[in-house]
């Protein structure tokens, strides 16, 4: 540990470089760090830990992100059965709040586990659930590893909340003892987690990294992953960094601003790729407005449901509003927005990542828009 703060202290006085980037530069940081560019990586778990995590969510208009996510980057090969053997069996990977991490990364997050939690209203009904706790933990040490649904409610007080959550006592500690690092999720039964004792799904005597330590090698591998953020969300990992029309300071990557020839593709990505994300720095490098649009009335959508962001070369370009009927066995296309004029160069592009998608999803039609 002193080790760490030596280094660290060593590091903060060495001169500091504020590096001017144009646009385009940025983009094409951003896109390459992202592994958008035309050297595909071909490993999952070499994927991963490049873009540090995948995102859950259940949504699956076209496929779930995490696949989507996975595919965009390693094409064909990709398989979601990978994915699930990486999680389930080598545990290579493990899932965490909604997100697929390396499991080598599991020591950056064991100290802010056993401070969890730091509000509150939390601390005080794992308090006054103590006993429901006890109770979850020997019977998970008992049968597990178990759906929520097979463990019986036993709150003493329950879970407070006018949403969803509402007395949702089992699946909230459940979610509550997996934050402090007491269980973890072992697998899933289709779209069903599976949880049992932490200790029996992450490796034994992992290194805990202390906290802050901890968070600025999140914040460095982070930065990696993004190629250039702002310091809200990756603090002082990096370089500073000035780009050409935006105001304020940026972190960049200093290792990727190596000079070495970029070469783009087409790529359609989820809406939930860390691309664009953060929407505000996707309209500040890339000019690209966007939101996701699925909890927006339908009169009022503009893109459509869960529209693709379409990704081509260093730009963004546009969005494809379509839907696999997986029962049909076909994509449907209902639009495609052209931020930009498409090119007939272009339109081929795209036209061949949607014939790719469809055959990745195993559907034997592409159904286009008229006109």
């Amino acid at each position: 540990m002193a080790g760490w703060g030596a280094a660290r202290r060593r590091a903060s006085l060495a001169p500091v470089t504020t590096h001017r980037l144009d646009r385009g530069t940025a983009r094409r940081v951003a896109v390459r760090a992202q592994l958008l560019d035309a050297h595909r990586p071909t490993d999952l778990l070499a994927t991963v830990d490049r873009l540090t995590f995948l995102q859950l969510d259940p949504t699956a208009a076209v496929a779930p992100n995490a696949d989507l996510v996975a595919w965009t980057r390693l094409g064909d090969g990709y398989r979601p059965s990978d994915l699930t053997r990486a999680l389930e069996q080598d545990r290579a990977l493990f899932e965490h709040r909604a997100l697929v991490r390396p499991m080598a990364d599991l020591g950056l997050y064991l100290a802010d586990m056993a401070a969890w939690p730091t509000e509150p209203v939390r601390r005080e009904w794992l308090a006054a659930n103590d006993s429901f706790r006890r109770y979850v933990l020997d019977r998970l040490r008992e049968a597990g590893p178990l759906l929520s649904r097979d463990i019986e409610d036993r709150s003493v007080v329950p879970w407070p909340s006018t949403g969803w959550t509402n007395n949702r006592n089992v699946t909230q500690l459940l979610e509550f003892l997996s934050a402090r690092g007491e269980v973890a999720i072992a697998g899933r039964a289709g779209r069903q987690r599976t949880w049992d004792l932490a200790e029996r799904v992450y490796p034994a005597g992992t290194p805990v990294v202390p906290a802050e330590e901890a968070r600025r090698q999140r914040g460095e591998r982070l930065l990696r992953s993004l190629g250039v953020a702002r310091a809200v969300v990756v603090g002082d990992a990096g370089e500073p960094a000035e780009i050409e029309g935006t105001s304020g300071v940026w972190r960049v990557d200093p290792a990727a601003l190596d000079g070495a020839p970029f070469t783009g593709r087409t790529a359609l990505l989820s809406p939930f790729d860390r691309l664009v994300h953060d929407r505000r720095r996707a309209l500040e490098l890339f000019d690209f407005d966007y939101r996701l649009e699925m909890y927006v009335p339908k009169a009022q959508r503009r893109w459509g449901y869960f529209a693709l962001p379409v990704l081509h070369h260093d730009r963004l370009v546009g969005k494809v509003d379509a839907t696999a009927d997986r029962k049909g066995k076909v994509l449907r296309v209902d639009a495609i927005h052209q931020d930009v004029p498409f090119t007939g160069e272009l339109a081929a592009a795209v036209h061949d990542e949607l014939r790719a998608l469809a055959s990745w999803l195993g559907l034997a039609e592409i159904r286009l828009p008229a006109g």
